[in-house]
């Protein structure tokens, strides 16, 4: 029979007492946990102890202050800001003033007002997907959408205000939006 090293136990059981940390809060061990934002420590002792600490770093840090372009809102200079999603210009007034600049998108010409509080204008928006849909600008008052691109001509049968563009094989057809309706023409 051969001997065993007991020393090399001895150091497995070493390393495994540092493998985890100690809960500032309540003394008990902290262990990994995963969220939709990345891994934490949290406290084994949950629900008693709330203690929770972020594995992730983000690297959020001032790239260049952009000194001759004043904030619209407040006044002072905005900054080149990497952020968690990014790099994006901000306000370096934050947090008293939250403005962001956002890219400008192109409007896309000839959409019409909105048919259902004749207020708004009809624009272009992205779903979280990236897929491109019609909404009123006076959301969320109005919360009026649209899925295929709207045309400025009202519904012969039932007079609502803008139809959509659908193809059909090699025609171009007008649908009136209106589930109760759906009248088609096709487009001369």
């Amino acid at each position: 029979m051969s001997k065993i090293d007991h020393s090399l136990f001895n150091a497995d059981k070493h390393a495994l007492e540092k493998e985890y940390e100690i809960c500032p809060k309540c003394g008990s061990e902290l262990v990994m946990k995963h969220s939709k934002n990345g891994p934490f420590l949290g406290c084994a002792n949950y629900p008693a102890c709330d203690y929770i600490r972020s594995l992730a770093q983000h690297d959020n840090h001032d790239i260049k202050v952009l000194d001759d372009s004043p904030c619209p809102d407040c006044g002072e200079p905005l900054v080149i800001r990497n952020g968690r999603y990014g790099m994006f210009i901000g306000c370096t007034g934050y947090p008293a003033c939250h403005f962001i600049v956002h890219e400008d998108e192109p409007e896309e010409e000839g959409l019409p007002n909105c048919p259902k509080c004749k207020k708004g204008k009809l624009v272009v928006r992205n779903n979280k997907f990236g897929k491109q849909f019609y909404s009123c600008d006076a959301y969320p008052n109005c919360k009026y959408s649209l899925n295929q691109h709207p045309v400025d001509e009202t519904c012969p049968q039932c007079g609502w205000g803008v139809m959509v563009e659908k193809s059909r094989g090699d025609k171009a057809v007008l649908q009136c939006p209106q589930k109760s309706c759906q009248h088609k023409v096709e487009k001369s």
